[in-house]
C-alpha cells in the first residue's frame, strides 16, 4: 500500500441560495476548481477526476466529473467518475481517490465535490397510467426526501431538521446553546482568512453566508422551523442552502516531484445508524478512523465537524467527551460558511489539510454526518 498525500486543496467561495453563484452552472463551478488546481500545480493531466454530487438531477447530470474535466480544459483522455453519498459525497470522492492511489491504480487524482442547490431542478414523475386526465405535481430536488418508496418506514423519512430536534431532545441541548454555537460559527468565520483555499468566481471572493452582524438577540427572534411548539431548531442555528465546489489534488510519493504536501491521509472511517439520528454519524465514523490510524481523540491538533445543525454538532460532542471542542471548526463551519451538499466533505478535508500545513505538524480529523443515517471521517497527519 502506497502512502497518499494531499498536495493542494481549493474551493470556490460558497454562495447563498439565489445569491451570487445562482447564475453559475454546477459543472462550471466544478470546472473552475479543477482548472485552478491544475494551473497552480503545473499539472498537465491527472490519472482521473472523481467528484461527489448529491443531486444529479439537473445540470450536473451525465457524470459531472467527466463533464467538468472537459470544461476545465484537461486532456480529453482524462477519465471522470461521479459518486453520491449525499452530504458526504465530496469526502467519498476523496476516499475513493485515496484508495486508488494506495493500491497503485493511479498516481495523481483530482477529487472533490460540487452542488448548486439554487439550480437544483423540479422533476415531474411519470404517471402510473398513460394519458392522465388530471394535473401532475412537480417535485423539488433542492433538499430532503422526495419520491419516497411507500415501503420505507415513516420514522426513517422525517425531515432533517426534525432529526436535529431529536438530537436536541436526546442530549437536552437548549435553544440558547444552539444559538450560541451558531453565533460563534459566524464570528470565527468572519475573522478567518481563507485565501489559501478560495479561488474567486463570478465576482465572489468570500463566503456569502457569513453574517458579520448577527447576535444572540437577532438569533433569538427567529421562529423554530420544524416544531412550531417547543422547537429549538431555527434557520439561524442551521446550515443554509448553498452553492459551491471544492477539489483536492491527491498523489503518491512519485507525484510529489520534490514538493511538500499539505498532509498525508492516515485512515478513513464510515458508519451507519438509524436514519432519524443521522446527525450522530460522525461519532462512530471518527472513532473507527482514529483507531485505524493508531490515534486517539487526544492526539488531534485540529478537527472539522461539518455543521449541518448546531444541535447535531453539539450532540456529537456530547457523545465524544475526549474530543476537545476548542479544536473543532476553529475558522467557523457550515452554519456560517455554507453547506453545498456535494462539496462540503471536500471542503472540510481541505480545511484540515491546510491547517496542518500552516502548523507544520500534527494530526487532524475531518468528519460529517450524512442523511439517511451515515457518517464519514478522514484522519490526516503531517
Amino acid at each position: 500500500m502506497k502512502d497518499v498525500y494531499i498536495l493542494d486543496a481549493v474551493r470556490t467561495p460558497f454562495g447563498r441560495y439565489g445569491g451570487a453563484l445562482s447564475g453559475v452552472r454546477p459543472d462550471d463551478l466544478a470546472a473552475h476548481v479543477i482548472k485552478a488546481l491544475a494551473e497552480r500545480n503545473d499539472l498537465d493531466a491527472p490519472d482521473e477526476v472523481i467528484l461527489g454530487n448529491a443531486n444529479g438531477a439537473g445540470e450536473e447530470n451525465r457524470n459531472v466529473a467527466r463533464m467538468a474535466a472537459i470544461l476545465a480544459g484537461l486532456p480529453i483522455t482524462t477519465p471522470g467518475a461521479t459518486v453520491n453519498r449525499l452530504c458526504g459525497s465530496g469526502m467519498e470522492a476523496v476516499i475513493q481517490a485515496y484508495r486508488a492511489i494506495a493500491l497503485g491504480d493511479a498516481s495523481t487524482v483530482i477529487a472533490g465535490g460540487v452542488e448548486s442547490m439554487t439550480r437544483a431542478p423540479w422533476v415531474l414523475p411519470k404517471p402510473d397510467k398513460a394519458f392522465p386526465a388530471g394535473g401532475q405535481e412537480l417535485v423539488s430536488t433542492t433538499l430532503g426526501w422526495r419520491l419516497v418508496n411507500p415501503a420505507m418506514p415513516a420514522e426513517h423519512t422525517i425531515p432533517l431538521g426534525e432529526g436535529a430536534e431529536l438530537i436536541a431532545d436526546k442530549h437536552r441541548i437548549s435553544r440558547a446553546e444552539q444559538d450560541a454555537f451558531a453565533l460563534a460559527s459566524h464570528q470565527k468565520a468572519a475573522k478567518a482568512s481563507f485565501e489559501r483555499e478560495i479561488v474567486p468566481i463570478a465576482g465572489l471572493t468570500r463566503d456569502e453566508g457569513i453574517r458579520h452582524d448577527t447576535s444572540m438577540e437577532k438569533l433569538a427572534k427567529l421562529k423554530p422551523v420544524f416544531r412550531r411548539d417547543g422547537g429549538t431548531v431555527t434557520a439561524g442555528n442551521s446550515s443554509p442552502l448553498s452553492d459551491g465546489a471544492a477539489a483536492l489534488l491527491l498523489t503518491d510519493e512519485a507525484g510529489l516531484r520534490g514538493r511538500e504536501p499539505l498532509a498525508r491521509i492516515a485512515a478513513t472511517g464510515v458508519s451507519a445508524l438509524e436514519p432519524r439520528y443521522y446527525g450522530l454519524g460522525p461519532v462512530e465514523a471518527s472513532t473507527k478512523a482514529l483507531a485505524k490510524a493508531g490515534k486517539s481523540f487526544g492526539d488531534l491538533a485540529t478537527a472539522e465537524l461539518n455543521e449541518a445543525f448546531a444541535a447535531q454538532v453539539l450532540g456529537c460532542l456530547a457523545e465524544l467527551p475526549d474530543l476537545d471542542p476548542a479544536i473543532v471548526n476553529p475558522d467557523g463551519g457550515a452554519i456560517a460558511i455554507g453547506h453545498p451538499l456535494g462539496a462540503s466533505g471536500a471542503r472540510v478535508t481541505g480545511a484540515v489539510a491546510h491547517r496542518l500545513a500552516a502548523a507544520g505538524s500534527g494530526t487532524g480529523l475531518a468528519t460529517l454526518c450524512i442523511g439517511v443515517g451515515q457518517g464519514l471521517a478522514v484522519v490526516l497527519d503531517r
